[in-house]
């Protein structure tokens, strides 16, 4: 699966990178689980649809009554159409220089950041609603004026923010500017349990497969998929042991295709079925 480098495949000028970008997206058929190396820190106003994100060692999900900060950095995304036949959102994209410049205008150097938030969930309201549509209504000024009114709609949008949620948002638009530490054994334990693939995994480590598989043998001493497979039917078998679910409803849960593959692992781990512990 190729990866999409956003903004820079939005931006028609090519010569240099804005510090402010607004770009509509809308698209007609479900995407799951697209790369994106997101060289920007980025509002997605979430429209119509759903949206759900994978950063590092965690993930969100959001429909339209929700937008999303996201941290520039590795994603997968999966977007999916509702009802309608068609998925929106509005991105505004926003340089570190812009939020430093922010900050130092409006908020006082004396917050301690103690951990490194990806993303804020936004709540929609009737501000963001008319917000967005007075975005719109900038894209059909004239490029002389754009840059201007990006600043102040910028600034807008943040000060309406940092007085709706306060020390919270505040905190958050600070660890935007914190160099990131090592957390290659934070993201590899958080993905224990979901259903993502060890090279999707990598990419979520900024690695790619080999590097990724090497730096796993150094780390736990064992392969990363043998690893993985083992702590993955470990829980597959403690949530079978609290009887509320069955294998059928589970085994994707955990990186199976299909109920068969997922049985056959079972069995050779703890020879007996899957079936044996919810009976």
């Amino acid at each position: 699966m190729p990866i999409e480098n956003i903004p820079e495949i939005y931006i028609k000028d090519k010569k240099g990178s804005p510090d402010l970008f607004v770009y509509d997206f809308k698209m007609t058929r479900d995407v799951v689980k697209s790369k994106v190396n997101l060289g920007m820190n980025m509002f997605s106003f979430l429209q119509v649809g759903k949206k759900q994100v994978h950063f590092a060692g965690t993930s969100v999900a959001v429909n339209k009554d929700q937008s999303l900060l996201l941290k520039k950095g590795n994603w997968l995304w999966t977007e999916l159409l509702d009802t309608e036949a068609i998925y929106y959102c509005k991105l505004f994209f926003f340089s570190e220089k812009k939020l430093k410049e922010f900050l130092e205008k409006h908020t006082e150097n004396n917050l301690i950041v103690k951990e490194e938030t990806p993303y804020f969930i936004i709540r929609n309201d009737a501000y963001i609603t008319s917000y967005l549509t007075s975005l719109s209504t900038i894209s059909e000024a004239p490029t002389i004026f754009i840059e201007n009114l990006l600043s102040v709609k910028f600034e807008e949008l943040m000060l309406y923010l940092l007085q709706k949620y306060g020390k919270k948002f505040e905190l958050y638009l600070r660890s935007l500017i914190i160099k990131e530490t090592s957390q290659f054994k934070r993201i590899v334990e958080k993905k224990i349990h979901s259903n993502l693939k060890l090279e999707e995994i990598a990419f979520l480590c900024n690695m790619s497969l080999s590097t990724f598989k090497r730096h796993f043998i150094k780390e736990y001493e064992m392969s990363p998929g043998k690893w993985l497979q083992d702590k993955r039917l470990q829980k597959a078998k403690e949530t079978l042991e609290q009887g509320n679910v069955k294998p059928s409803d589970i085994y994707m849960d955990f990186g199976y295709n299909n109920l068969s593959n997922f049985s056959v692992a079972f069995k050779n781990k703890f020879g007996f079925s899957p079936n044996q512990v919810s009976n």
